[in-house]
C-alpha cells in the first residue's frame, strides 16, 4: 500500500491503541483546538513520512512499542514496522506551544473553551523552549483568547518579542486584528498561520458564533504582501457539512491569493461529537484537488518552516505525502 492511501485511511480513523513498552517520552500532548485536553497523541513514522493518532484504547488501531522509539502497526491485518517520534513540544522538531488555554469564544469543534487552562507566563515558555532547545529547528506559538482578541495580540507580541532571542524561525497562529500581520512582520515572524476552518462563511458562521469570516480573509491577503509566498497558511476543517465542490472553490480561493491551505480532517469532540470524520477515499479526492490547485499557483507546502504544514503529521500534504 502507498503512503498516501495508508495515511489517509489512518486519518479516517484517528486514533491508535498503543501498548507494549512504556513511551510517556514519545506521547504529545494539545493544548489548543480539538484535541486539547485529551490523553495525548503518538507520531508514527515510516522513513521521512510521520502520521499523528489520538491514544484510545478502544481503538481498531495498534501500535505496539518496543522500546527506544521502535513500533509495530497493526492495521487492516497489515503488520509495519516503523517507529516513534520524540516530541518537542505538541509535534516533533518545533517548541508548538499554546499561549493562552482559554477562549472566550465557543467554536463548535474545539475544546479549549470546555478545558479553560490558564495563559502561560513568558518565563514558563521561554524556559519550555530552552528544554528542548537541543531537538527543534522552529518556534511556533498559538493561542485562544483570555479577555479580547486585541489584549490576546498585545500577549502574543511580547511572548514572540521574547522568543527572538532563541533565533529559530517563528510561526504565529491567532485570531487576529487587522494590524497582527504588519506587527508580526515588524517583529520578525517567519510565518503566520490565520484559519478560516469552514469553507463557507455560512458554515464558519453557524461553527463559530462571533467571529469574523470577511476579517480574516483581509488579514490573509495583507499578510501574503508582507511575509511573501509559502509563508502564510490557513486551516480548513474537512468535514463540518460542506461539500467537495464547496471545499474546492475555497481551496482555489486562497492558492490563487497565494496561501496554503491546511486541509484538517474533523476531530469530531465538543460540539461535534458523533459527527462522522472524513473517509480516506475523500480524503484522497481532496489531496487531489489542493495538490493540483498548490501546483497552479506556484505554491510548495515542503517549504514551510514551522507550524502544521512542516510538520505534516494531522494532515495529507501534498508533495510531502505522495
Amino acid at each position: 500500500m502507498q503512503w498516501k492511501d495508508l495515511k489517509a485511511r489512518l486519518l479516517a480513523v484517528g486514533q491508535v491503541h498503543l501498548t507494549g513498552e512504556p513511551a510517556e517520552q514519545y506521547i504529545a500532548r494539545s493544548a489548543a483546538g480539538p484535541g486539547a485536553g485529551g490523553s495525548g497523541a503518538v507520531f508514527f513514522v515510516i522513513g521521512s513520512q510521520r502520521v499523528k493518532l489520538v491514544l484510545d484504547p478502544l481503538s481498531s488501531i495498534e501500535i505496539a512499542h518496543q522500546g527506544n522509539g521502535i513500533a509495530e502497526l497493526f492495521f487492516e491485518g497489515q503488520h509495519i514496522s516503523g517507529h516513534l517520534l520524540e516530541p518537542g513540544f505538541h509535534c516533533p522538531d518545533q517548541a508548538f506551544i499554546t499561549v493562552t488555554g482559554s477562549c472566550i469564544f465557543s467554536c463548535k469543534y474545539c475544546s479549549v473553551p470546555r478545558i479553560a487552562g490558564k495563559r502561560k507566563t513568558i518565563g514558563e515558555i521561554i524556559s519550555m523552549v530552552e528544554s528542548v532547545r537541543d531537538r527543534i529547528h522552529a518556534i511556533s506559538i498559538t493561542s485562544g483568547i483570555l479577555t479580547s482578541i486585541e489584549e490576546e495580540e498585545t500577549y502574543v507580541l511580547d511572548v514572540v518579542r521574547h522568543l527572538s532571542s532563541f533565533n529559530l524561525p517563528i510561526g504565529v497562529s491567532i485570531y487576529p486584528t487587522k494590524t497582527t500581520p504588519d506587527r508580526l512582520k515588524e517583529l520578525g515572524v517567519t510565518e503566520v498561520k490565520f484559519n478560516l476552518e469552514a469553507a463557507t462563511p455560512e458554515l464558519f458562521y453557524r461553527m463559530c458564533p462571533g467571529l469574523n469570516y470577511g476579517l480574516l480573509w483581509e488579514v490573509l491577503d495583507r499578510s501574503v504582501l508582507l511575509f511573501g509566498k509559502n509563508r502564510v497558511f490557513s486551516n480548513v476543517i474537512v468535514g463540518l457539512g460542506e461539500t467537495d465542490a464547496e471545499l474546492e472553490t475555497c481551496i482555489k480561493k486562497l492558492t490563487s491569493r497565494g496561501v496554503i491551505p491546511v486541509l484538517r480532517p474533523l476531530n469530531p469532540v465538543t460540539g461535534l461529537a458523533g459527527t462522522r470524520r472524513p473517509s480516506s477515499e475523500r480524503l484522497k479526492t481532496i489531496f487531489g484537488i489542493h495538490k493540483r490547485a498548490l501546483e497552479a499557483a506556484g505554491l510548495d507546502p515542503r517549504l514551510a518552516l514551522t507550524m502544521c504544514t512542516n510538520c505534516t503529521g494531522c494532515d495529507l500534504v501534498p508533495g510531502s505525502d505522495e
